[in-house]
């Protein structure tokens, strides 16, 4: 594993600011994996590269969501390639500590790493908790009044699973905040 991040150097010291990007900025990141694919021959990705992560809780979920959608665009389906490529996008302030931390993990450890267990570590680390509070809050609030059918149930969806609603629970609030003559005309075709 400590050979394929040899090209990323972590600064723990490093401060935060040094690495701060916008959501809109991309700032270049190892692109150890796309110039992989094309040494295989594989088309160049157009997934931009979802810059470093320096730890920010606040930009976690977006550049959360760029990291899949550029592994997936990569073709990265290796566990350890995965979690060596998350690794290497993470610098300074907290996540370069983070990093730096499960690479010495790995190194000791040498075995395959389970992709579940670190996601779930991973998420746990970095999400942001009150994101999380705020959907609670919101989805329990949220009413459909003049919006679109399609677009009420999206936005509701986003809610639950921010929220992490059980399904018995979305239902109700359902069936709560939906306009009236929808819920009947939906109970009308399914019984």
């Amino acid at each position: 594993m400590s050979e394929r991040l040899g090209s990323l150097q972590i600064n723990e010291e490093a401060s935060t600011e040094e690495y701060e990007q916008t959501d809109t900025e991309m700032s270049v990141a190892p692109a150890a994996v796309a110039s992989k694919n094309v040494q295989a021959g594989l088309p160049k990705s157009m997934v931009l590269d979802p810059g470093w992560f320096d730890g920010d809780r606040s930009k976690f979920e977006n550049w959360w969501r760029r990291i899949q959608l550029f592994l997936k665009s990569n073709r990265v389906n290796g566990t350890d390639d995965k979690i060596t490529t998350i690794l290497a996008h993470l610098r300074g302030g907290v996540a370069g500590i983070y990093a730096q931390k499960k690479l010495n993990e790995f190194d000791e450890d040498n075995d395959t790493q389970d992709w579940e267990e670190f996601i779930k570590e991973f998420k746990t680390t970095f999400s942001n908790k009150s994101k999380a509070a705020d959907a609670e809050w919101k989805i329990e609030t949220f009413k459909q009044g003049k919006r679109n059918t399609a677009d009420f149930m999206i936005e509701f969806e986003a809610l639950a699973t921010k929220a992490d609603t059980d399904e018995l629970h979305a239902i109700f609030l359902l069936k709560k905040n939906v306009q009236q003559d929808i819920i009947k005309m939906i109970l009308v075709i399914h019984l």
